[in-house]
C-alpha cells in the first residue's frame, strides 16, 4: 500500500515528541517566549524555510515558496499559562508558577512538524507561511501580529488553526460552521470606600461589603437583561480586598471574565455591568470604577474553508470520525481577529477520552495525536495549493 500522510507523519513521531516536552518542560507566558520562538526559528531554518522573528514581539513566521501560485497560512499559538503544574512528569514545567496547560506546546510542535513535511516532500505549488503566534492567552498576540502587518507582510488566501480537545478521542477531528466560538472580554472593578478600623464600621465606608453586593447583583445581568435566545456567561474569578484581620480597607477590587456570541450583546453586559456597580457602590456610600476589556472577539469559521478542512480531516481518517456539526463553544480564542481579515477555519483535533481538561494542572497534550496534526495540516496545503 502505499505511504499515507499520517504514515509519513509518523516517521517524525520521536524527532517532535521530544522536541513538544522540552517546550513544556519551559513554558512561557504571552508575549515572553523568547526561548519557544529561538528554538522554533531555528528548526525551520534547519529545513531550509525563510525565518522571520520579532513579528509582534515574540512571533515567528517561516515562509516555504514551492513556485508560482496561490498562498495559504497555518497558525500555532505558542505561550503558556500563569499556573503551578500537578502532573509529576518527567518532563513537567521547570518554570515556577508557568505551565503549558492549555496544549500550545502541541500545537506549536504539530505546525513544525507540518513544516518539516512539506519541506522534505514539496507536493504542491505556491506558498506556505507557517505562523507561530504568541501571547493568545489574553495577552493580545494575534492583535499584536497584525498590527505588526502580518497580512501585508505574509499575504494568505486563506488561514487555518487547529486546538486540541480533551474527551475526543485520538485520530478524531470536530469543527463548527460558521459561528463557532464566544468573543470575551477581561473586567475589573475598584470600589472605593472609607477605610477604618473594623471595629468601628460606622465610620468608615466599606468597600468589601459593596463588592459583595455587586458581584451578587452581577449575576442578575445573564438572567435578567440578556434575551433568552441568546447566550452570555459572567463569571467573577478573582476578589480582592485588605491586608489585616482589623482594619477596614480603603479599596476593594473585583475581577473576571465575560463570554458572548455576539458582540452586540458583550456591549449591553457592559453598559448594565457599569450601571449596576455604579449604582450600589453609591448605595453604600462608596465609588465604583469599571474597566472593561474586550480581548477576544467571536471566532467564525469561513463555511467553504470550513467544508474544506473537514474534507481534508474526513480523507485521513474516514468521515466516521470528523465531527461536521460540532456546537459552538463558549471558550474564546483569538485566532478569531485573524479570520476577521482573511477567511479561513479553526479546527478540534483529539486529545484522548481520559485527558483533563485544559486549563487544569494535571493537563497534558497527548504526544498521540501529534501525526494527526501534522497531517491535516500538511493536507489542506496539498488540497488547496495542488500541483
Amino acid at each position: 500500500m502505499p505511504e499515507t500522510t499520517i504514515d509519513r507523519a509518523r516517521r517524525y513521531q520521536d524527532e517532535l515528541t521530544e522536541f513538544r516536552r522540552d517546550i513544556h518542560a519551559n513554558p512561557e507566558l504571552g508575549l515572553e517566549e523568547h526561548r519557544t520562538a529561538e528554538r522554533v526559528a531555528a528548526k525551520l531554518a534547519e529545513l531550509g524555510i525563510e525565518v522571520h522573528r520579532g513579528v509582534g514581539k515574540t512571533g515567528v513566521v517561516g515562509v516555504l515558496r514551492n513556485g508560482e501560485g496561490p498562498s495559504i497560512g497555518l497558525r500555532a499559538d505558542m505561550d503558556a499559562l500563569a499556573m503551578e503544574e500537578q502532573t509529576n512528569l518527567p518532563y513537567s514545567s521547570r518554570n515556577a508558577g508557568r505551565m503549558h496547560a492549555c496544549g500550545h506546546d502541541g500545537h506549536t510542535t504539530m505546525l513544525l512538524g507540518a513544516a518539516k513535511y512539506l519541506a522534505d516532500t514539496r507536493n504542491f505549488q505556491g506558498t506556505v507561511n507557517f505562523i507561530f503566534q504568541p501571547g493568545e492567552e489574553g495577552a493580545g498576540g494575534a492583535l499584536a501580529m497584525l498590527a505588526d502587518r502580518l497580512f501585508e507582510r505574509f499575504p494568505c488566501d486563506a488561514i487555518f488553526g487547529m486546538h486540541n480537545r480533551p474527551g475526543m478521542p485520538v485520530g478524531q477531528f470536530g469543527i463548527t460552521p460558521g459561528l463557532a466560538m464566544s468573543g470575551a472580554a477581561m473586567f475589573d472593578i475598584v470600589i472605593t470606600g472609607k477605610g477604618g478600623h473594623s471595629a468601628r464600621p460606622e465610620v468608615a465606608v466599606d468597600p468589601v461589603l459593596a463588592a459583595f453586593h455587586i458581584g451578587t447583583a452581577l449575576q442578575s445581568i445573564v438572567s435578567r437583561n440578556v434575551a433568552p435566545q441568546d447566550v452570555a456567561v459572567l463569571s467573577i474569578t478573582r476578589m480582592q480586598g485588605g491586608d489585616a484581620y482589623n482594619v477596614i480597607p480603603q479599596t476593594a477590587t473585583l475581577g473576571g471574565t465575560v463570554r458572548a456570541f455576539k458582540n452586540d450583546t458583550m456591549q449591553l453586559v457592559e453598559a448594565n455591568m457599569k450601571r449596576l456597580a455604579s449604582n450600589i457602590a453609591a448605595g453604600f456610600g462608596a465609588e465604583a470604577a469599571v474597566t472593561f476589556r474586550v480581548v477576544f472577539v467571536p471566532l467564525m469559521n469561513d463555511l467553504n474553508h470550513t467544508r474544506e478542512l473537514a474534507d481534508a480531516a474526513a480523507g485521513l481518517v474516514g468521515e466516521a470520525r470528523v465531527d461536521r456539526n460540532k456546537p459552538p463553544a463558549n471558550a474564546s480564542e483569538d485566532f478569531s481577529f485573524m479570520l476577521e481579515k482573511v477567511p479561513g477555519a479553526y479546527i478540534n483535533i483529539g486529545n484522548g477520552e481520559d485527558s483533563a481538561p485544559v486549563h487544569n494542572p494535571a493537563y497534558n497534550f497527548n504526544d498521540a495525536a501529534i501525526p494527526y496534526g501534522v497531517a491535516l495540516f500538511a493536507d489542506i496545503v496539498e488540497r488547496r495549493l495542488a500541483k
